[in-house]
């Protein structure tokens, strides 16, 4: 196994994944200026893909472009986090598990910028100045929504209990990981996750807001194990490419 490829796949099928869930809004957001908003990120998050998927078919070397891993692969084949595969549900729950998510990408991109393959460290450096953004942009609908009325903080709670099971995998590491930190290509979880647990519970707590606790965690993205939400996504998301092969815009 090619190690590079494989956490390069998990970046880039974390992109997609919740960059398609965010495009599912267009044209349905709670006002004009979110609409538009989540679309952007979800432009954002499609930008990334492109460029992870893009180096992973160079670094793979068999030829395959980054729409033939976009669209072309089976469900097992997919390395995102589950987390970001669950459905949207209203906008309590897509800001949640956007605020989840990007607490993690934020500091996870602060430390890739300065890897040892260039290329990656270039493509967080691009993806740091969006994510910025996005993370300010979910801390403030989540401290809006929680410190809100007491419909938008019951419904934002419920959003979080529903979600937090899912952020274990935030951290996950395996022998993939700890190859390419030897080489100084990806950083340790464990500064990351001190980071996120800091800066959502500082976020959650000016949001009236109680992190759940429970011992239930559902793993098993990394691995290719996924909920039968990835299953809906991909029907969709590959219908063109499989049933026009090669189609191009």
């Amino acid at each position: 196994m090619n190690s590079l490829f494989e956490y390069l796949l998990r970046l880039g099928d974390d992109s997609l994944i919740i960059g398609h869930r965010l495009s599912e809004w267009c044209g349905h957001g709670p006002i004009l200026e979110e609409d538009i908003a989540m679309t952007n990120l979800s432009l954002d998050f499609i930008g990334q893909a492109t460029s992870i998927y893009k180096y992973a078919g160079e670094v793979e070397d068999k030829g395959r472009s980054a729409d033939d891993l976009a669209f072309l692969r089976f469900d097992r084949e997919y390395k995102n986090l589950i987390l970001l595969e669950q459905p949207n549900g209203d906008f309590g729950m897509t800001m949640m598990k956007q605020f989840l998510f990007d607490s993690y990408r934020k500091p996870l991109f602060e430390r890739l910028i300065h890897s040892s393959d260039d290329m990656i460290a270039a493509i967080a450096a691009k993806s740091l100045k969006e994510t910025k953004y996005h993370l300010k942009h979910s801390s403030e609908w989540i401290i809006r929504l929680g410190d809100g009325t007491e419909e938008s903080r019951n419904r934002v709670q419920d959003s979080l209990d529903t979600l937090w099971r899912y952020t274990s995998e935030l951290f996950f590491e395996d022998s993939v990981d700890e190859e390419l930190k030897s080489s100084g290509i990806v950083p340790s979880m464990d500064g990351i996750k001190k980071d996120w647990s800091s800066y959502v519970g500082e976020i959650l707590n000016r949001a009236t807001l109680t992190i759940p606790i429970n011992n239930w965690e559902q793993e098993g993205g990394r691995k290719g194990m996924h909920s039968e939400h990835l299953g809906y996504i991909l029907t969709e998301l590959q219908y063109m490419q499989r049933a026009y092969p090669g189609m191009e815009w």
